[in-house]
Formats: C-alpha cells, structure tokens, sequence
C-alpha cells in the first residue's frame, strides 16, 4: 500500500484547513473559498490545493497572497494535529479547470432547454395538450377497470 499514504494525508489536510481558514484566519484578503482538490507529493513535503472563491470568478492577487501568507501559519499547527513529523508547504492556485467544466455545464443546459423548446414548438399545441390527456385517460380507465373487477367480486 505505499502510494495511499499521500491521499489520506490530503484527506486529512483538506479538512482541517478548511476548518482553520474559517475559523483561525482573520486576514481581510482571505475571503470564503472552496477548496476543490489538494495533491500531496509522495514524500509529503508539498501540497498543491486547488481552489474556488465562493460566488465564482477569478480570484484577486490579494486573495492568492492571503492564502499563501495563511498556508506558511498554518503548516506547523495542521502539522501538529496530525502529527506529522514535517507538515506540507502548503500551495494554493486556482482552479481553472472547476471554472472550465461550470462554463461548459451551462452551454449544455442552454443548447438542451434550446432543443426542448424546438421539440415543443414543432409539435404544435395540438400534439403537445393531447399527451396529458391520454396519460389521464389511461389512469381514469385503470381505475374504472379495477373498481368493476373489486366490483363483480
């Protein structure tokens, strides 16, 4: 098992920095984040965290120092509750890609509500109010014929 110890060790770090920023950090530059992914290198001595400011869109300059200034106090506490013998220098980017597939997310909901107007339109009011109505139909019948069935019995 020697390549899991990494990804417990991120585990781990993941959630008591996001427990420490929120509480411990009072710097004004450090506001809300989530925080996406953490990598920690095999020897456990950098861990790369991957973040979104809370609300989208790009992160400020002052937000990234603020992290970074904040990552360099926390190491030795996070260290130390994890008791780690050297605790991760830990680095925070943003995360391009999570920003990428929300973009992407929201192109393919426009293009399927697009196609399902275009579904619609092309059936014309006609077809699309006779659809509840059969449905409806069928239940009403469903219904009738158990009633006689319970009936005759």
């Amino acid at each position: 098992m020697p390549g899991h110890r990494p990804e417990r060790v991120a585990e781990m770090v993941h959630r008591e920095l996001a427990e420490r920023l929120r509480t411990d950090i009072k710097d004004p530059r450090v506001t809300p984040i989530s925080i996406t992914r953490i990598q920690v290198n095999r020897d456990l001595s950098r861990a790369e965290i991957s973040f979104l400011p809370l609300g989208g869109g790009r992160p400020t300059e002052d937000l990234v120092e603020g992290l970074n200034d904040a990552g360099r106090r926390l190491r030795g506490p996070i260290g130390r509750v994890l008791r780690l013998r050297h605790a991760p220098e830990l680095h925070f980017h943003w995360d391009e890609g999570a920003e990428d597939a929300f973009r992407v997310m929201g192109v393919l909901d426009r293009l399927r509500l697009e196609r399902e107007g275009r579904e619609r339109a092309e059936a014309g009011p006609a077809e699309a109010d006779e659809a509840p109505v059969d449905e409806l139909d069928e239940v009403v019948d469903g219904s009738r014929a158990s009633a006689e069935a319970g009936g005759e019995e």
